[in-house]
């Protein structure tokens, strides 16, 4: 199957671009009309854990919805208006309509001081307080008046609301893709991560796969915790996985591992990023940042990483105004489709060989293999891979060992062994 890469890219922005304006949060109907939009391309569950379900050491939150909210001047103008940009509203704050001063007002303000044209991003899940987000000039440039201000919001008992996508493989073990679905209006973090997963589901679905593949679109920690606490006694077919988020700016790519550090998906991410062309980082686990740390916690341990381009936090425009459909790009989503699925490819090609020749090199001239191996600078890389395929095929190496010790890439090494799996110079082994 032949990937327009460019087109994906294309397709992935055009998805952000319908999903931004959705004021989203760990509850509510902006999850709700989010996963609706994500059935338009997979046919994604959706599941409603009630309000008060004890989730391990946590409890499924009341649920937050919200229509409208601003603060007038005594003129009667808006001078904040949700319904411009829902980052205004404090996330999750409690209704409120009364008539304060500037004092009072700007006591329940949040800018950012460093970045005086951005609106920040706040959030109050866990304590009932009310609140808007402002630039730091308009902040400034306040008057002292007398100030209208209306959250026309609720939070009462309702549903934790997530999505979950399966697609069904020739083994039962799974791969876990996980992409966090709470913010409202930002795209690197985490429009990118959702658009990444709905069309790595779409692509994926059409494949011949031995693993199966469990796409989660959840609310961020709470939405973890809680799929895990619901799900545990199916958590030990999670054989491989990854978290998506911050995968559509500029930056290089980082892989944070997992908290065993040396698993099969660590490993191929690793393997795909140095043989990219393109300058990477690897950091190690710790236990803070996205669903990697509830995944492998200790009473987990699954061997789940992070994949991202910028971290966050370490881009300027991370949890602001600036986070917006300027700064993430259809060609750097492109990217990080094609990152994630050459490592898929690893996941699902790592076998181990047995070489039926094992005493000295076989000939491969009288095989016709040197012929077929194109110009000489193709000549030369193709032949080490059969020397190293042949030479580690001892049926405790597998594919991904052999390109992490050769330096070649994986594809190349998939490629080579199939080729001698037809000359009958290598037997599969079993798994």
């Amino acid at each position: 199957m032949t990937i327009n890469y460019n087109e994906v890219g294309g397709e992935m922005y055009q998805l952000m671009t319908e999903l931004f304006p959705i004021c989203r949060s760990i509850t509510g109907n902006g999850v709700r009309e989010t996963l609706n939009i994500i059935k338009k391309h997979i046919p994604v569950t959706v599941h409603e854990v009630p309000s008060g379900t004890q989730v391990f050491d946590w409890t499924v939150p009341k649920e937050w919805n919200i229509t409208e909210a601003y603060v007038k001047n005594s003129k009667g103008k808006k001078i904040i208006d949700f319904m411009e940009n829902n980052l205004h509203v404090l996330n999750y704050s409690v209704p409120v309509k009364k008539k304060i001063s500037l004092g009072e007002l700007k006591e329940h303000l949040f800018t950012l001081p460093e970045y005086p044209d951005w609106i920040p991003y706040r959030t109050s899940y866990y304590k009932e307080i009310w609140g808007f987000c402002i630039s730091h000039n308009q902040f400034i440039d306040l008057k002292e008046d007398e100030y209208e201000v209306f959250i026309d919001s609720s939070l009462e008992n309702g549903c934790l609301t997530y999505g979950e996508y399966y697609i069904k493989g020739e083994k039962k073990e799974e791969v876990l893709i996980s992409a966090h679905v709470c913010h409202p209006s930002l795209c690197n973090d985490n429009l990118s991560g959702i658009v990444l997963a709905v069309f790595l589901a779409k692509h994926l679905s059409q494949k011949s796969l031995k693993y199966s593949y469990r796409f989660l679109f959840i609310p961020g920690t709470i939405g973890s915790i809680t799929w895990l606490c619901l799900n545990e006694s199916n958590i030990s077919k999670i054989k491989h996985g990854l978290v998506a988020a911050c995968l559509g700016d500029s930056g290089k790519f980082t892989y944070k591992k997992s908290r065993q550090g040396n698993a099969e998906i660590d490993r191929a991410v690793i393997n795909v990023l140095r043989n990219s062309g393109n300058d990477y980082k690897i950091i190690d686990f710790i236990p803070f940042g996205y669903d990697e740390r509830q995944y492998c916690s200790p009473g987990f341990n699954l061997a789940v990483g992070c994949l991202m381009k910028t971290p966050h936090g370490y881009y300027q425009e991370y949890h602001t105004s600036a986070d917006n459909l300027v700064l993430v790009r259809p060609e750097y989503l492109a990217d990080s489709f094609s990152i994630a699925l050459s490592v898929f490819d690893i996941l699902e090609n790592n076998k181990k060989y047995i070489n039926l020749n094992p005493k000295c090199e076989p000939q491969l001239g009288k095989r016709g293999l040197y012929q077929m191996m194109g110009g000489q600078k193709d000549k030369k890389i193709k032949e080490l891979a059969l020397l190293w395929v042949l030479n580690l095929s001892d049926g405790n190496n597998t594919l991904l060992y052999i390109s992490d010790q050769s330096g070649i890439e994986f594809a190349l090494i998939k490629d080579v062994a199939n080729i001698l799996l037809k000359h009958d110079l290598l037997k599969e082994c079993p798994e």
